[in-house]
């Protein structure tokens, strides 16, 4: 029998090939209420190769969000001074306050082989898939029912009964575009979703075309046979 001291010595006689990979753009988007923030947290967590993109903002700051980690909170002016320069991979209006993605960080995360979450809407995830189409991985969140999507978001407490209301009617619109994506999770457990938004990041980081350095991995092997 194998003792697990061997089993451990074997692998690091024999450690996992590093091969260079392109990042991947995760994009989340969903009907408000659905669950995306909180399931794009928890992918975050489990996983320390993907980080979240931070987007700049023309709303006030919800009761215990910061400046530069949950949002980049920016006036009218300052948001349209960026977009205008190219500053901004997408932009989009949302509900009289409008949010975009800072072009830079992005950039230099997909080029070191880092994984940026985007937990966007329908329309900033339309302009990042013209953009860098090669790069994205679209998933869109689903709730089971309705009523559990009204249910969401009157527990959540963070809106005015008149903004709930307007969520709501917007709801059917934004799941219309649920055929725009790669992938669709139905949220009814949060374990199993999270589990199948895992499932999915760890799939899309194999494939071919992701691993730049395949090609001299592959022929360093056939030499050595």
């Amino acid at each position: 029998m194998t003792s697990s001291a061997e089993n451990n010595l074997n692998a690091d006689e024999h450690p996992e090939p590093q091969i260079a990979r392109r990042g991947l753009l995760y994009i989340v988007s969903s009907p408000s209420g659905a669950g995306k923030t909180t399931l794009a947290r928890r992918v975050l967590a489990a996983d320390a190769n993907i980080e979240m993109s931070v987007s700049v903002t023309t709303r006030a700051a919800r009761p215990g969000e910061r400046d530069g980690v949950d949002y980049h909170f920016a006036d009218r002016t300052k948001f349209e001074a960026m977009k205008d320069q190219g500053d901004l991979l997408e932009w989009a209006r949302v509900f009289d306050n409008y949010y975009g993605t800072p072009r830079e960080p992005v950039e230099a995360a997909i080029r070191d082989g880092k994984d940026v979450l985007f937990d966007i809407d329908w329309q900033g995830a339309q302009q990042l898939s013209e953009k860098m189409p090669g790069d994205v991985v679209r998933v869109f969140v689903l709730p089971p029912s309705g009523h559990v999507l009204e249910d969401r978001l009157k527990s959540r407490a963070q809106d005015p009964p008149d903004v709930v209301a307007k969520r709501m009617a917007a709801a059917s619109s934004e799941i219309s575009h649920w055929p725009e994506y790669d992938y669709v999770i139905v949220n009814t457990s949060l374990e199993q979703s999270v589990a199948s938004a895992l499932a999915i990041l760890t799939a899309e980081r194999l494939k071919r075309a992701r691993l730049l350095g395949l090609s001299d991995f592959v022929r360093t092997l056939q030499t050595a046979l």
